[in-house]
């Protein structure tokens, strides 16, 4: 808690604890498609300001701690982070 993030007129520090998971818990992020996963998560979190703090993607469940600047929204973040992984695998 000793660096907080600064925009232009703010200073912020932002932190969740974000876990979903695939459709009927089904154990299908394994191998290939997990580092997959993993490369977009990292890949959306960058073109939003979002900065990661610690993350694990197991079979069923992805983990994410996240820090994220005031103007982007818990519901559009889970929207892009899901929507766009599951388009593109």
């Amino acid at each position: 808690m000793a660096e907080y993030r600064r925009g232009a007129h703010t200073v912020f520090e932002i932190h969740l604890y974000i876990v979903f998971t695939t459709k009927y818990r089904k154990p299908a992020l394994s191998g290939e498609v997990a580092t997959r996963v993993r490369d977009l998560v990292r890949e959306i979190c960058a073109q939003h300001e979002v900065k990661i703090m610690k993350g694990h993607v197991a079979k069923d469940p992805v983990h994410l701690f996240v820090s994220i600047p005031p103007q982007v929204t818990i519901s559009r973040l889970l929207q892009w982070l899901k929507g766009k992984t599951a388009h593109h695998l």
